[in-house]
């Protein structure tokens, strides 16, 4: 089955395989949402059910909760768990001091919520999630669907004074309609091309009426986990100050490649 999967496929593979290398038996884990991560819901499924490893997960979308019941993980409410050892997710960017661009997948809130109640959040991603700096994807902004018409004017308002290169904001739309987040909220999705004050610009969407939350994720981070496509796996360890490079030899079982799904 190696040869089914296309290079980018076997990088998010083994950056998620090596994640699960740090969850250890009694764990409260998040469970992050997106490709990458369900590779690791995969895998820690797969510990679950053969290697008799005991977690409780707490997913931070719908469909990683679903996911993780079907392969086996017990799932809880963040209220149950009330903290997490750990935290597993993607990342749509990242930058050399481990802050992130998150919520492709629209589950920006429930993500920063689930990482920055965890002692460690772990970020899973293939090479090409890197950047010089943040940006290049679009940011997305979490808003409240009464008055957003008028929360976008005000966000792109905003911009104006913000050091970024680009200040459009676009509704993400599923099909005809709007996409809606897990908390019933619309997204916007800023195209800014480079963010040159992260911080800045988060503290300023975060405080605009109508604001939920956005996809900067800035010192949350701990570890980042890169895949590449022939196997190779580098792990930086921010606080550690540590970069370690291994490969991953690994053989695709039926079980945990079954229904894959993004």
């Amino acid at each position: 089955m190696t040869g089914e999967l296309s290079p980018i496929d076997k990088a998010k593979f083994v950056a998620a395989k090596r994640s699960v290398d740090f969850v250890e038996d009694g764990m409260r884990v998040g469970l992050g949402t997106g490709s990458t991560a369900a590779w690791m819901v995969r895998c820690l499924g797969e510990m679950v059910r053969d290697g008799g490893l005991r977690i409780r997960g707490v997913p931070t979308s719908t469909r990683t909760a679903e996911l993780a019941r079907e392969v086996g993980i017990e799932v809880i409410s963040l209220d149950e768990a009330k903290w997490l050892d750990l935290t597993i997710d993607g990342a749509d960017e990242f930058d050399s001091n481990l802050n992130l661009i998150k919520g492709g997948g629209g589950a920006l809130l429930q993500e920063k919520i689930v990482a920055t109640a965890s002692d460690q959040m772990i970020v899973i991603a293939d090479v090409g999630k890197e950047v010089e700096a943040l940006g290049a994807f679009p940011l997305p902004v979490e808003v409240i669907p009464f008055g957003w018409q008028t929360t976008k004017s005000l966000v792109e308002e905003l911009l104006i004074n913000m050091d970024v290169l680009g200040r459009d904001a676009t509704l993400r739309m599923n099909g005809t309609r709007p996409f809606i987040t897990d908390e019933g909220n619309y997204i916007l999705d800023l195209h800014l091309g480079r963010i040159g004050a992260a911080h800045q610009l988060s503290m300023a969407l975060n405080q605009m009426p109508g604001v939920v939350e956005n996809g900067l994720f800035l010192d949350i981070c701990d570890v980042v986990i890169l895949g590449y496509g022939d196997g190779r796996v580098e792990t930086r360890d921010i606080n550690e100050g540590t970069v370690e490079e291994d490969r991953l030899d690994f053989v695709e079982t039926d079980n945990l490649f079954r229904d894959l799904t993004d």
